[in-house]
């Protein structure tokens, strides 16, 4: 069920109410007979992080006793790994929080990197090219939180429609959309075109200054170009037999859209629609749709006992939906080859810290460690991009530095 309070609506009795029932999985004779290990990435993040005290245990190790927040995933826990004491040195605040995905680099550094802040996601999109119809797909509620960027430093929107989303994944279009959509790809090829010839006249005309700005110009027009390309080469195949009923468009809660979106990213991933997601949770999440007090007011908490009550009851909620999550991933049989990471930019909206961020990885067949308790001496610490570099390796991307890294993670392997 969605929720496992009985104040709440039925999870099986919500999905049939908006027009979902369960089938049986999507199925691919090939792939049964041969199967395929395909690893998989998805990225859960929120605005203003969780409360410290109720997120961490206070013993490292296997043996460790959940707290109030981790508690709700307890069935999984043999399954993930919590981390204390990473972060990559940002600071900012609520500025900083977009940097929890790539590698601690914040938009406004990103020129001053080769491949500006792009985001862990974004480097395994990259990766995947056009060998799924989505390289990525990133979710979430309202506007998100400006978690994902690509290498030429633009801010990816999460898709936040439920129906859009089964739409983009399921239904295929008639030929006169088709035709359209064929149009229009042209077009847009053909104004890129354009572009780039003006560009080329332009450059010689230009300081060195104006000619780096062009180029992070032309970056962007490539990075359009390429999806412009996968989408042609798309266009023509039929996309995978939908396992559940057309979600239909209508007016919903927050809290009906989240747990919509993880199974629509679930089901992107078992039918091998992308390989790659991330879902956002915003500071607009309407808490009020949980009979609490708003996110941001109720995240400057001061260690108020009524405020702190009001917070975990947020949390739980998010908390038990990522437990829907891995367990819908464990049923249809990709919870092995996926690693899932959670966490946040912030680790106390409170302190609007920074440091010491929330970081849990499930998943992909690792010996995970329960509860690891990483240096926290200055000058022995390990960056969490070190963390996101030894997962892009574990998902097949061969590189040797991601953002800050100062190497591989070595707390902990991950092959």
């Amino acid at each position: 069920m969605l929720f496992k309070n009985h104040d709440f609506i039925n999870r099986r009795r919500f999905l049939q109410g908006v027009g979902v029932s369960l089938a049986l999985p999507w199925l691919d004779s090939s792939m049964m007979s041969a199967p395929v290990r395909i690893k998989r990435l998805v990225c859960f993040g929120n605005h203003l992080g969780f409360y410290p005290e109720a997120f961490f245990p206070k013993k490292s190790g296997l043996d460790y006793v959940s707290g109030e927040t981790l508690k709700h995933i307890e069935k999984h826990r043999k399954d993930f790994t919590v981390f204390s004491n990473l972060d990559d040195g940002t600071n900012g605040g609520h500025a900083g929080v977009h940097a929890f995905l790539s590698g601690g680099i914040r938009k406004e550094m990103a020129a001053g990197f080769p491949e500006k802040n792009i985001t862990i996601d974004q480097v395994a999109a990259e990766h995947v090219g056009s060998a799924t119809r989505f390289p990525s797909i990133t979710a979430g509620i309202d506007a998100g939180t400006n978690m994902v960027w690509t290498r030429s430093g633009v801010s990816v929107p999460p898709v936040n429609n439920p129906a859009k989303l089964f739409g983009a994944l399921f239904v295929n279009q008639d030929k006169s959309s088709k035709a359209k959509q064929r149009i229009g790809l042209l077009h847009r090829s053909s104004v890129l075109d354009a572009l780039r010839e003006s560009a080329k006249t332009l450059n010689g005309k230009l300081d060195s200054a104006d000619r780096d700005k062009l180029d992070q110009y032309l970056t962007s027009v490539r990075d359009v170009e390429r999806r412009l390309q996968m989408s042609r080469e798309w266009l023509d195949k039929p996309k995978p037999y939908s396992p559940i009923k057309a979600i239909v468009q209508t007016e919903r809660q927050h809290i009906e859209e989240m747990p919509l979106l993880c199974d629509l990213m679930a089901l992107a991933l078992q039918t091998d629609s992308t390989r790659v997601t991330t879902f956002e949770v915003p500071i607009s999440f309407r808490t009020s749709e949980l009979n609490v007090g708003g996110y941001h007011s109720l995240s400057h908490h001061g260690k108020a006992e009524d405020r702190l009550l009001q917070l975990q009851k947020v949390e739980k909620y998010w908390m038990e939906q990522f437990g829907f999550f891995l367990t819908r991933l464990k049923e249809t049989k990709v919870f092995d080859d996926t690693l899932v990471l959670l966490g946040s930019g912030m680790s106390d909206g409170s302190r609007h810290s920074n440091r010491d961020l929330p970081v849990l990885l499930a998943g992909g067949g690792i010996k995970h460690k329960g509860h690891l308790i990483c240096p926290a001496d200055g000058s022995k610490r390990v960056p969490l991009s070190n963390l996101l570099l030894s997962t892009l390796q574990w998902f097949g991307c061969e590189r040797e530095m991601f953002g800050k890294s100062s190497g591989t993670f070595s707390p902990m392997q991950l092959s």
